[in-house]
């Protein structure tokens, strides 16, 4: 067979398979969610790859730090500069992956970890680890979060593949799906997901009896690595317990985690005992009866945080320089839109319309 008999002969399929995958991809990549209303928190982990500059602080964890700490304070307060790779429920090897695909894109100077989920020690849910992975790129750290994260009935391959996972959406597809098909608003202001609205916290639930209280080795092992990791790319690691005061941090988890912290040479920093010190009340700064801080409260523990990085870190102020400055005056711009947007909807209707309500969020 001649070499133009070849081309005749293989074009066609070759064609077909190049036709084949683009319809695979505009497929999943329409019924896949776009999370630009009620849970936001699924749009966020891609947010992170449209940063113009690199940051001296990288935070990973749940919603304790992404709703709990604003960059954009620490900016205004200290000139710090600040990303939150924070996701719903994120366990403590997404935490990992995340943090080392971080890595792949720069060098921060410090790394923030915040314990609250070293809790769990085995994959939980399919929903809050699609809402973290589906937006990483593809790399050996996603494959490797992938691995960690899947429960029992999931499947590897349809990370890689969204349509396989969402062909079942195709009949609940709204205008949200297409009008959202090849882009995304930003959701967060580097990595923060800003609350402006008030819940007070009346009184505290009680206190489930804690059935286990050993920190699964599962855990530690990963608080291994992530230390390991900041310490081959020259960062600090500084654990933190953020303000949040339910779900409870009890004692028994206190205390492992001081002990790991001063036998391993890191900071430990719980903001709990600091409530008072920070100025944070819990009748105006939270908007969920204590779960998580409002915008209220994460600039006083944003500010109460920038200026101890300031101080004990030395953390260079970046206001002076021109390039960085510009990028933050951005920030800065679509975070006071934020604001006055929220404020507007809450004036107007008594409630944010884009956000699902109600202590059941992420």
């Amino acid at each position: 067979m001649t070499t133009k008999q070849k081309i005749k002969t293989w074009l066609p399929l070759c064609l077909c398979l190049v036709l084949l995958a683009a319809a695979v991809w505009f497929l999943g990549r329409l019924t896949q969610p776009k999370y630009m209303s009620g849970v936001l928190e699924g749009a966020m982990t891609a947010e992170y790859y449209e940063e113009k500059t690199p940051h001296d602080v990288i935070f990973i964890g749940d919603c304790e730090v992404y709703e709990n700490f604003s960059p954009v304070t620490m900016w205004r307060e200290a000139g710090i500069t600040s990303y939150i790779r924070g996701t719903a429920q994120q366990l403590i090897w997404q935490s990992y992956y995340l943090l080392e695909d971080a890595f792949r894109y720069e060098s921060p100077k410090i790394v923030v970890y915040n314990v609250q989920a070293m809790k769990y020690s085995e994959p939980q849910s399919e929903a809050y680890n699609r809402m973290a992975l589906d937006g990483m790129r593809l790399s050996v750290s996603k494959l490797g979060a992938v691995r960690a994260s899947m429960t029992e009935d999931e499947d590897a391959i349809s990370y890689l593949i969204p349509l396989l996972r969402y062909h079942s959406r195709w009949q609940e597809l709204t205008q949200e799906d297409w009008t959202y098909l090849f882009r995304r608003d930003k959701v967060t202001v580097a990595g923060y997901l800003m609350r402006a609205d008030v819940k007070p916290m009346k009184r505290l639930p009680s206190v489930p009896i804690l059935k286990d209280p050993d920190i699964g080795e599962a855990c530690w092992e990963y608080l291994g690595k992530i230390q390991a990791l900041c310490e081959k790319h020259g960062a600090r690691l500084i654990l933190i317990k953020s303000s949040s005061i339910w779900p409870h941090w009890y004692d028994e988890w206190e205390e492992q985690i001081s002990a790991y912290a001063a036998e391993h040479g890191l900071d430990y920093i719980n903001f709990l005992p600091l409530q008072d010190e920070i100025g944070i009340d819990f009748t105006t700064d939270t908007y969920d009866a204590g779960l998580h801080l409002n915008l209220y409260g994460a600039e006083k523990a944003s500010a109460y945080f920038a200026r101890l990085l300031a101080d004990a870190y030395g953390l260079e102020d970046h206001r002076g320089d021109s390039a960085i400055a510009a990028d933050w005056e951005e920030k800065c711009a679509q975070y006071d839109a934020l604001l006055d947007a929220q404020l507007r909807e809450l004036e107007e209707y008594g409630y944010l319309k884009s956000w699902t309500l109600g202590n059941d969020r992420p």
